[in-house]
C-alpha cells in the first residue's frame, strides 16, 4: 500500500507540476509579442495533447490497443433525436445513430495507432440514409474493416455490413431482411365508430398522406409504392456493388425474409462463420501483429 501511495504521489506531482507549466506558458508574464504568443500556445498545445493521449484518455481508447471497436446495437437512425434521451441526456432507447457511428469511423480512420476496424452489428433495422452512410463510411476507411453480425444483422443493419471488407456472423445469427417497408395502423375506421372526426385542412392534395386517422387512397398508395420501390432498388443494387455479387442474385434475395448464418454464407450475404476470436485470428493474419482491440 504505501508503495502504491508513493508511485500515486509522484504521478500527481508530476501531471500537477505540467498543468502549471501550461498555465504559466499562457500567462502575460511569460508572453511579451505575438511570436512568444503562438511559441507559448505551441508547447502549451503539446503539453496539454501529450496528457490527453497519454492520462486523461478514456480507457478504451487507451494506449496499446490497435484495433477498434464499434458498436452498432439498436434500431439505426441517421441522428439521436431527444425523444431518445432521458433528463441526465443519456441515451434511453434501443436507438443508434449513422452521425456517432460514422464519426468514430473517421476518428479510427485518422488514427495512426489504429491499424484496423470492427464494426460490431445487432440490428434489426432502421433508416436507409444512416445505413448507406455507415457502407460508405466503412468503404472509405482506408484500413481493414470487419463487420460481426451477432445476434441479428437484419435490413438497415445489414445493409450497414455491407460496407466493410468482410462480414463474420455465427451460424444462427439472423442475417439479411432485403426490403423496405412503411406499414402502419390505420386508425380510421376505429375513430368513426368511436363518434371521432378527421377535418382535412392542407394545402395540397398529398400533404396528409399517410396520417392514420384518414383512409388511405389508391393515389396516395401509388405515391407510397412509387418511392418505396426506389429506396429498394437502390438497397438491392449497394448490397451487390458492396458484396461484388450479380444484382440478379440478391434481387432474388429481395423478398424481406431473413436466413440464418449458414444459409446467408451460402447466398453469399456474409463470408465466414465466426464469432470475435475467428475475427481477432482474421485480424491478426492481416495486419501482421496481435489483434489488440479498443473497448471490448
Amino acid at each position: 500500500v504505501k508503495e502504491f501511495l508513493k508511485i500515486f504521489l509522484i504521478a500527481a506531482l508530476v501531471i500537477f507540476t505540467l498543468i502549471l507549466i501550461v498555465d504559466f506558458l499562457q500567462t502575460d508574464f511569460f508572453v511579451t509579442g505575438t511570436g512568444d504568443e503562438e511559441t507559448a500556445s505551441m508547447i502549451s498545445g503539446s503539453i496539454i495533447k501529450h496528457l490527453d493521449d497519454n492520462y486523461f484518455i478514456p480507457r478504451d481508447k487507451g494506449r496499446g490497443c490497435n484495433v477498434m471497436n464499434i458498436q452498432l446495437f439498436g434500431q439505426l437512425f441517421t441522428y439521436m433525436s431527444n425523444d431518445a434521451k432521458d433528463q441526465n441526456g443519456n441515451v434511453a432507447q434501443d436507438w443508434v445513430s449513422s452521425d456517432d457511428i460514422v464519426g468514430q469511423i473517421n476518428e479510427a480512420k485518422n488514427n495512426d495507432k489504429i491499424k484496423a476496424i470492427v464494426l460490431e452489428i445487432d440490428s434489426l433495422g432502421g433508416y436507409p440514409v444512416a445505413a448507406e452512410e455507415v457502407a460508405n463510411a466503412l468503404k472509405t476507411a482506408g484500413k481493414p474493416t470487419v463487420a460481426l453480425i451477432r445476434q441479428a444483422g437484419l435490413s438497415a443493419g445489414y445493409w450497414s455490413s455491407t460496407g466493410a471488407d468482410i462480414i463474420f456472423a455465427s451460424a444462427i445469427s439472423d442475417v439479411g431482411s432485403i426490403g423496405i417497408t412503411t406499414s402502419y395502423l390505420d386508425n380510421a375506421k376505429k375513430n368513426r365508430k368511436d363518434g371521432l372526426t378527421f377535418n382535412e385542412l392542407s394545402s395540397g392534395k398529398y400533404k396528409d398522406a399517410g396520417n392514420p386517422d384518414k383512409p388511405l387512397t389508391a393515389e396516395e398508395r401509388a405515391l407510397f409504392m412509387r418511392d418505396l420501390n426506389i429506396v429498394n432498388d437502390n438497397f438491392i443494387k449497394q448490397v451487390a456493388t458492396n458484396r461484388n455479387l450479380p444484382e440478379a442474385k440478391i434481387r432474388a434475395l429481395a423478398d424481406g425474409s431473413s436466413v440464418l448464418g449458414e444459409a446467408a454464407l451460402r447466398a453469399g450475404l456474409i463470408d465466414r462463420i465466426g464469432g470475435y476470436a475467428e475475427v481477432k485470428k482474421y485480424l491478426e493474419d492481416k495486419i501482421g501483429s496481435k489483434a489488440d482491440v479498443c473497448g471490448y
